[in-house]
Formats: C-alpha cells, structure tokens, sequence
C-alpha cells in the first residue's frame, strides 16, 4: 500500500461511515413521517365521526378527539381565554358550565371578539355536539390567570374545572352555540408534523459531511504528491 493510500484510507472510512450514519437518521425520519400522516389521517377521520354520547368516565389517551353529543344547559358560568385570530384579531375563547344528566362539565363555545365580551351569552337549554379534548397549552411560561380582566391564558382544564365546580372535562364544540360566538372546533392543525423538513437537514448534512470529506481527501493528496 503507497503512502498516499494509507494517509487516505482513514479519513475516507471517517467520511463514509459518517455520511451513512446522517443518510440513516434522514430515512429514519422518513418513515417517522409515514408514521405521522396515518396517525393524523386516522385523527382527522376521529374528529368527523359520528358523535355518541357523552362517556361516563372517559380516558385522556383512549377518547382524545371522541365526538360526543350531550343534553343539558348553559348555567351561565364562564371563563375567558384571550385568543388572537388571523385578520380579526384579539378575542377570547368562551369556556362555559354544562348541565347534563346531573354532570357539569366544560364546553369550549368558540370565539368572541374583544368588543363584544360584554355581550349576553345565555342560559338556555342546548344540545351540544362537539369533540372531547384535553388541551396541552400550559408551561412555565404561561401567566397566571388576570383577577382584573377575568381572562385566562390558556386552557387549562383542570384548574378551570376547580374555578367553576365541574368536572375537569372539556367538550370544543363544532356548532354554533349562540348568536356571536363562532364555534373553533378542534382540528390536526395544531398538530405539528416536522420529519419532512428534519429528513432533508439529515439529508443535507450527509452531502455536507461527504464534500468536507472529497476536500479533506483532495488537501492530503496535494500534500503527498
């Protein structure tokens, strides 16, 4: 083997196996998106499906996204949750105390803008259709809810179920509730879904790693020759 074989051999294995190990996370990453978009397939399918009725004890895990549909009525009890919408602005999300079968529970009504807060939101009995959800929107982060303003910053389900007296249960609905309140029904958009774009910095960075290889390679050649 010349001497220039033997300077090269080294850092051409480093440079191979290196590029192998990038190129494998990027595949690996592909079938992770594969993976994904069942998964989200199958939830968008969920959130359409057809409601039943409301669980006596239903999971987190099991019955995340489950239509379900309840009898009952608004008592008039309420939160605010501050929202901002694309091209309308800031408003709160209307989370509400429903009556049924001798339950509380929580219904997210939707969306009512800034101005009109102040608004009546009624009392009145109601059939209520929508999905069971159990939001993850609170960290470290997040600001306590604001006395003064009464808004909060976030769904966070249990601590409103303690505010209002009812079970740390959320039902978004996917129809309107009342005049002036606009329904937000859950859907896979908050769902992020990145392999795609972490695929192709796998994918870059293993080009990347076999050029600075060919370069290393061609810089030790002109030194030996």
């Amino acid at each position: 083997m010349t001497t220039l074989a033997r300077r090269m051999i080294l850092p051409l294995l480093f440079g191979l196996i290196g590029a192998a190990v990038l190129a494998g996370l990027g595949l690996w990453q592909l079938d992770r998106l594969a993976w994904k978009e069942a998964a989200l397939a199958d939830i968008s399918a969920r959130i359409v499906a057809e409601p039943v009725p409301l669980p006596a004890a239903p999971r987190p895990e099991a019955d995340r996204y489950l239509p379900v549909t309840a009898t009952g009525r608004y008592t008039g009890e309420s939160l605010d949750v501050l929202v901002s919408r694309r091209e309308i602005g800031a408003g709160v999300r209307v989370i509400a105390v429903f009556e049924t079968a001798g339950r509380r529970v929580l219904v997210d009504r939707g969306f009512v803008r800034e101005a009109d807060r102040a608004a009546p939101r009624g009392a009145d009995a109601a059939m209520v259709t929508g999905n069971l959800h159990w939001p993850d929107e609170v960290d470290s982060f997040t600001p306590t809810p604001d006395a003064s303003t009464g808004l909060w910053f976030a769904r966070d389900v249990p601590a409103m179920a303690a505010a209002l007296g009812s079970e740390p249960l959320l039902i978004v609905a996917r129809a309107t509730t009342a005049p002036g309140i606009e329904p937000m029904p859950v859907d896979i958009s908050g769902i992020p879904n990145n392999h795609l774009g972490y695929a192709v910095q796998w994918f870059g960075l293993a080009l990347v790693w076999l050029g600075m290889t060919a370069y290393l390679l061609w810089r030790i050649r002109r030194r030996t020759v």
